[in-house]
């Protein structure tokens, strides 16, 4: 199957690498011109780049999540190039680990404001835009296991993929309501092989070592399907919501993670 997004306009924050990336070629590769935003302006020309190699359709705009300026102009952008936004993908998200009693304000409200203030402000900004085109549209947030499930050294972490959760729900019932043909949904990732295990060091490190863990022996051991997942694995499950295959699913949470919440 392919065109499964043909002549849609999404937009897929943190776009530049991992999994923002994977959801990126994806959608492109089946039809849909992709606006990729992200910090990391190098590695967002270099996806634009394979997209277009590949012979999709693609731009970059240099993107901070938090500021609602910002989104502002991503979004006045997006009308101005192309008139219309049928699928956001609120993937922007930072991993700060650490101890409650010893994590920072300051890191508390640099996760809150990337992975929860982010989500809010892309929803807020887009689904105007969304409505304005009478076809309503597909919004898919990046929570996590973590959103489900409780780990020792991440309750930041959890706090905001916990909040994507349930703010993805009350906004979808908020566009049910509406009749606006919009529909809602997160998506909610194992243990993927992306660069935010870098941000996490192994427990079981030898003291004095900062390595991140090992994610194939940490699959092995904690996920029923004994392998770590990719990238592409969770960029599938976000073509089929943004498509309309997904057509009578809203609210919904898209577990993807080998079964690791359900052990």
């Amino acid at each position: 199957m392919s065109g499964r997004v043909d002549g849609r306009v999404a937009l897929v924050t943190g776009g530049a690498s991992g999994i923002g990336r994977a959801c990126a070629e994806k959608l492109a590769a089946e039809g849909a011109a992709v606006v990729v935003t992200d910090l990391q302006d190098a590695k967002g020309a270099e996806t634009v780049a394979a997209i277009e190699k590949a012979g999709g359709k693609a731009a970059y705009l240099h993107h901070d999540a938090t500021d609602e300026a910002a989104w502002a102009r991503v979004i006045a952008q997006v009308k101005a190039d192309h008139g219309r936004l049928d699928i956001l993908v609120n993937n922007a998200g930072i991993a700060i680990p650490g101890s409650v009693v010893e994590m920072s304000l300051a890191d508390w409200r640099k996760q809150t404001a990337v992975n929860l203030d982010g989500v809010f402000l892309g929803c807020k900004h887009a689904i105007p835009l969304m409505r304005a085109s009478g076809q309503g549209g597909s919004i898919v947030n990046m929570s996590s296991v973590a959103g489900l499930k409780g780990s020792a050294i991440l309750a930041g972490y959890c706090a905001t993929k916990g909040g994507v959760r349930l703010f993805t729900k009350a906004v979808a019932m908020e566009c049910a309501n509406a009749k606006d043909g919009i529909r809602v949904n997160s998506v909610h990732p194992g243990i993927i092989e992306t660069p935010i295990w870098l941000s996490i060091l192994d427990p079981g490190a030898p003291p004095g070592t900062n390595a991140p863990p090992d994610l194939d022996a940490m699959s092995s051991l904690a996920v029923p399907l004994g392998v770590k997942g990719l990238p592409g694995d969770i960029a599938d499950g976000v073509l089929w919501l943004a498509s309309d295959e997904s057509r009578y699913v809203t609210g919904a949470e898209l577990v993807i993670d080998g079964g690791l919440s359900v052990r």
